[in-house]
């Protein structure tokens, strides 16, 4: 598993963040689109990753082809800051991977340019695809921190070609099992066993999970 801790002289603030994990559910076992983190990176090197960053403020002013459902929300995140991070899980996705999950739409014209691609082809995201599975927060002792919500949609949801920015190597489709024996941190961990409790059982928690820690413990509150 890989390590993100080490000792900064005082807790540091989480940032917001957001990832999309893309399940493709053709075969008998559901496969997610992860990549591995440069070695050279601060945050996470060498570890797996689902697609995703922190969230731009450009991500607030830019407008989405469908409304984020209620069902999608995550925790205590107000609605303009939940469809925000859901914005940024997306815009996120395709620098790294192509992938686009959009519809025919604008933007707008206050949107930075982070999202030029979308603006000239009349696109933008499709936020009722989606939907929020858990959130979790880097712990204390880490020198960078984020506050990160996990959001899903179905692989047969995207255009596009799978072509890699460069800033996650080995990106492919695994299966869970495979995904779980990857050097991933905890909280990767604690998704993927989600993603896989909602596939078997057909059901997802009513209330997102949050996966935190306590006297440098992990704890999932609910």
């Amino acid at each position: 598993m890989a390590d993100i801790t080490t000792l900064p002289e005082k807790p540091v603030k989480p940032r917001n963040a957001a990832s999309l994990v893309i399940v493709d559910t053709a075969e008998d076992e559901p496969r997610i689109l992860m990549g591995r983190r440069h070695a050279r990176m601060k945050f996470v090197p060498d570890a797996f990753v689902f697609p995703g960053g922190k969230l731009d403020p450009d991500d607030f002013n830019a407008q989405p082809a469908t409304p984020l459902r209620e069902t999608a929300y995550l925790g205590t995140d107000s609605k303009r800051l939940a469809r925000s991070l859901a914005m940024a899980a997306i815009r996120e996705t395709f620098e790294e991977t192509g992938f686009l999950l959009a519809k025919e739409g604008s933007v707008g014209d206050t949107a930075g340019p982070s999202w030029a691609h979308f603006r000239e082809t009349g696109i933008a995201p499709d936020l009722a695809a989606i939907e929020g599975i858990a959130r979790a927060i880097t712990p204390p002792q880490s020198p960078i921190r984020f506050h990160a919500r996990f959001f899903s949609c179905k692989a047969d949801q995207l255009t596009g070609t799978l072509k890699g920015s460069g800033e996650l190597e080995d990106l492919d489709w695994y299966p869970i099992s495979q995904a779980l024996k990857l050097p991933v941190i905890d909280v990767t961990e604690f998704v993927l066993h989600e993603v896989r409790n909602i596939h078997t059982s057909g059901v997802k928690r009513e209330r997102p999970p949050l996966f935190s820690y306590r006297n440098n413990k992990p704890i999932i509150r609910v």
